[in-house]
């Protein structure tokens, strides 16, 4: 057991301990483990290197609402975002850790009205969370003060450089007192927010906290073998057998978050796109509903689903893999957040193979391959689902309104038949196995049997998808290759035989490498599968 294996190790009060605990948060993630101690001090600043997603609000959160009076005479902590969004994001996070400590918690940022915005600020202010603009806005008409704030946070630095707030960012600090305690969380360290630490803080404390670490930790991460044809329904089965799904789907265009929500919502789950095509009310909109679960599964592009912080994720689905290693670590990083296990799950398409195995080689990840839960898996999940809800709602008794009617209905007829045809009322025909398409998983119908291989020879050595099997069945001695798709690109290609041959192919190739690897080989690598064993 580490020495901060606990909350309780941090000597927080039972309030604090309770609302952590209310939260589901039980073991600290390692950003937490760094920072609380230090804050609890008080005495060093603190410079963070940590991404969106290790836990930073409640590193910084729990020891500032620990330590503040709560008399909202003066404002006794200020935090800096780049955006209204995750302005709002950490105010209710901030909101939710302080539990009935009576401190008063306000968002400050641009697109709402200035005067609303004094109106809340007449009642006292402990905390304010603010974006640089209106923070400033609001100094220059003398609505707050910032003399007595006693924390100075100032959250994804590296973002407020590249969006052009650093000159405000300073202005602000020119505008608090030189006594305060300050904390700088930032992904990247650019020479500019170096210098701004390093004249603006007294005796800091660096620490890092890498976002592969916490992948690592935190997430179980699942891949699937599929066409491209099969993903949707692949999908589906995948939110059906695991209750309680709550995840972010991504995509790479905006036209496949469109079209994958509008399919998901005819099939009744409750999914939403989001894309750069809306508006940032309609974004802001759409957010709340997940946040909040009316929504359950959100459809986002990359770009689009910056900036969205929501902890307690159960999956991250890559229904479209992304173009490179970073943005795949980045994306998977969204679940297993808060000490909380979470499933990253990504759908691989032959053509995706080799890519895919570079970024699990590049995030150094043990990933495993699963099958596709077949209709009777799902069917299975779903029954025990209903039986599950039923039992809760009998235990809470929460059926007492509607009494009066089922003594009715079992005045006229047997218990069983109105309970039988109660659920055919519910479910129609989604619980029989024809209501399900059929889905083979790793490869449709037309390929079963055969094999995708990859040999390590291209367009670059003058190959061409005409002389492949010509080289192929010259260099293996085996006449009567049946190649059915044969993928040139510059160093290496694709080429997809009945197992049999493929068996034979890789036996005869067994001795031959080029470039410290098998000349012919499975198309996903042996060493992922090893990988994934350790």
């Amino acid at each position: 057991m580490t020495k901060f294996d606990s909350f309780k190790t941090f000597n927080l009060s039972q309030s604090m301990l309770d609302v952590l605990e209310k939260k589901g948060f039980f073991k600290p993630t390692p950003i937490q483990v760094h920072v609380i101690p230090l804050l609890m001090k008080g005495n060093r600043d603190i410079i963070g290197q940590a991404q969106t997603g290790t836990g930073k609000t409640a590193a910084f959160g729990i020891p500032i609402i620990e330590r503040l009076t709560g008399n909202a005479a003066s404002i006794q902590a200020l935090v800096l975002t780049p955006t209204r969004e995750l302005a709002l994001q950490v105010s209710e996070e901030l909101e939710s850790l302080r539990g009935d400590k009576n401190i008063r918690i306000v968002p400050l940022y641009g697109g709402q009205a200035i005067k609303n915005q004094l109106k809340t600020l007449t009642s006292g202010a402990d905390i304010v969370v603010g974006t640089p603009g209106r923070i400033i806005d609001h100094l220059k008409r003398g609505n707050i003060k910032l003399d007595s704030v006693s924390y100075l946070v100032l959250d994804e630095a590296d973002e407020m450089l590249n969006m052009g707030f650093i000159e405000d960012v300073k202005e602000i600090f020119r505008s608090t007192n030189e006594n305060k305690q300050m904390l700088l969380f930032s992904a990247t360290m650019p020479t500019p927010i170096i210098k701004l630490a390093k004249k603006h803080m007294r005796n800091h404390d660096y620490v890092s906290v890498s976002q592969e670490d916490l992948i690592a930790e935190f997430t179980d991460q699942v891949w699937f073998e599929l066409t491209e044809e099969q993903k949707f329904e692949a999908l589906c089965r995948l939110i059906d057998i695991n209750d309680g799904f709550y995840g972010l789907v991504f995509c790479n265009t905006k036209s496949d978050t469109v079209e994958i929500a509008q399919k998901l919502g005819e099939r009744g789950y409750a999914a939403d796109a989001l894309n750069g095509d809306l508006t940032q009310d309609q974004r802001e909109n759409i957010l709340k509903k997940f946040r909040t679960r009316r929504l359950n599964i959100l459809v986002a592009t990359d770009v689009a689903a910056r900036g969205i912080d929501v902890v307690e994720l159960t999956h991250v689905i890559n229904y479209s893999l992304p173009q490179d290693a970073e943005s795949y670590i980045h994306r998977i990083g969204r679940t297993g957040r808060a000490g909380k296990q979470g499933t990253a799950i990504t759908f691989v398409t032959p053509a995706d193979s080799r890519r895919f195995e570079s970024f699990i080689r590049t995030a150094g990840a043990e990933v495993r391959l699963e099958k596709v839960p077949s209709v009777k898996d799902v069917l299975n999940s779903r029954t025990k689902s209903f039986k599950r809800d039923i039992a809760q709602i009998i235990r809470t008794g929460e059926y007492q309104d509607f009494l009066k009617l089922a003594n009715e209905l079992l005045d006229r007829q047997q218990a069983n038949a109105v309970v039988a045809s109660l659920l055919k009322y519910y479910f129609q025909d989604t619980l029989k196995e024809d209501h399900y398409p059929e889905l083979d998983a790793g490869r449709s119908k037309e390929d079963d049997g055969k094999v995708r291989l990859f040999v390590a020879i291209g367009d670059y050595e003058d190959m061409t998808p005409e002389k492949m099997p010509a080289f192929l069945s010259r260099e293996s001695g085996i006449n009567d290759l049946e190649l059915d798709t044969i993928e040139v690109f510059s160093k290496f290609s694709f080429v997809t035989v009945p197992k049999k041959q493929a068996d034979l192919l890789l036996k005869r190739f067994a001795d031959m490498r080029k470039r410290n690897r098998p000349f012919v080989e499975l198309a996903m690598n042996s060493n992922v599968r090893e990988n994934r064993k350790k």
